[in-house]
């Protein structure tokens, strides 16, 4: 399939029904970012409204600032997470996601092209638009890939929940929201002030 042809059928309708691998994915030139879920490409929603970008900056700034001179580093999309099954050859890897932040503790991970396996920590804040593929697509290859916590922001609503990874299977939180300090399993010793990251939005 060539280039123009697939970046057409990309743009219309959301999810294109084939299977791709991320060998696929390198050779696009799209206009807009796209994730890989299991072989089928999601594109996503519009840019990102106010209330997003706010609370992935504060949220990225206090990992950062807490992970300095650390072993963990975090990153911000766009960036890059294989989600290998078994293989680690391009051409057999057929998940690849941009969380909206992740943390990674294993430098062996990290490639020139962003992560290959399971970050320790993925948040997602939701946007109008997307929260089917963060609430199922994406809390299913969490889950299966081994993603330790799974943080799932919605900035309209002043919410957080967690997602952690036990046994194999994610257990839920109960709802944080404004005035609670949420402390990570994942990310030893890391707690956010969500007084800080929603002050304002409400």
């Amino acid at each position: 399939m060539e280039k123009e042809e697939m970046k057409n059928k990309v743009e219309e309708p959301s999810t294109f029904y084939g299977r791709y691998t991320y060998a696929d994915y390198l050779t696009w030139q799209m206009d807009e970012m796209v994730e890989l879920i299991k072989g089928k490409i999601f594109k996503h929603a519009a840019a990102p409204r106010v209330s997003h970008q706010r609370v992935t900056g504060k949220v990225f700034t206090a990992f950062s600032i807490f992970l300095k001179g650390k072993k963990c580093e975090a990153f911000i999309a766009p960036f890059d997470v294989r989600l290998p099954k078994k293989s680690k050859k391009n051409e057999d890897i057929d998940t690849v996601v941009q969380p909206d932040i992740c943390v990674i503790c294993d430098p062996e991970k990290l490639d020139e092209l962003g992560c290959v396996g399971a970050p320790d920590l993925v948040v997602e804040i939701l946007s109008p638009g997307n929260n089917k593929k963060e609430l199922q697509n994406k809390y299913e290859v969490y889950e299966e890939s081994g993603v330790k916590e799974y943080w799932v922001i919605h900035p309209n609503e002043c919410t957080l929940i967690i997602y952690t990874l036990i046994d194999g299977k994610y257990h839920t939180s109960k709802i944080f929201t404004h005035g609670d300090q949420v402390a990570s399993q994942a990310v030893a010793g890391f707690v956010l002030d969500l007084e800080e990251v929603f002050e304002g939005m409400m």
